[in-house]
């Protein structure tokens, strides 16, 4: 029994070892659609995949806009409106989508330099503490979503 106990403690360290991280909760898709009217908010979009854990998204922040809010579009009483989100939860293994029509992001102020580069680094805060640095890309006002890139398709 004694010459087992060494491979006993191999194969339980080994095991331990070939476990692998946790799947994070990561974002991606990210983009902001420029307002026509520059004293009006422009409006950004993204998906959220959720990893392992469930978690929420806390809000997000720029260094590229005056103000950013987490909004919803909601039908009431016959007539759009929208409404503020103070967080939104992530659930684990799924998506949440901000997409036009739905969940979105409200940007005031998006900066010149933004604008001039086309993209734009979005801090999304995770209730969990994990704060992800996204890009933005940046569409003048009418254009269409930018199509996702095979490289957004990640799994984790």
């Amino acid at each position: 029994m004694r010459a087992f106990l060494p491979l006993i403690a191999l194969s339980a360290a080994f095991a331990l070892g070939s476990c692998g991280e946790p799947a994070p909760t990561y974002v991606d898709q990210a983009w902001v659609r420029l307002s026509p009217n520059k004293d009006t908010p422009s409006a950004g979009y993204f998906v959220a995949h959720g990893g392992d854990a469930a978690t929420q998204l806390r809000g997000v922040l720029t260094d590229y806009a005056l103000k950013v809010e987490m909004h919803e579009s909601v039908q009431q009483g016959g007539k759009m409106s929208m409404k503020p989100l103070d967080s939104v939860d992530i659930p684990a293994k799924s998506t949440v989508a901000f997409a036009p029509g739905g969940k979105h992001l409200m940007l005031w102020g998006v900066n010149d330099t933004a604008i001039g580069r086309g993209k734009m680094t979005l801090t999304f805060l995770l209730a969990n503490g994990d704060r992800l640095l996204v890009d933005a890309i940046i569409q003048k006002p009418g254009a269409a979503a930018p199509a996702p890139k095979p490289e957004d398709h990640k799994t984790h």
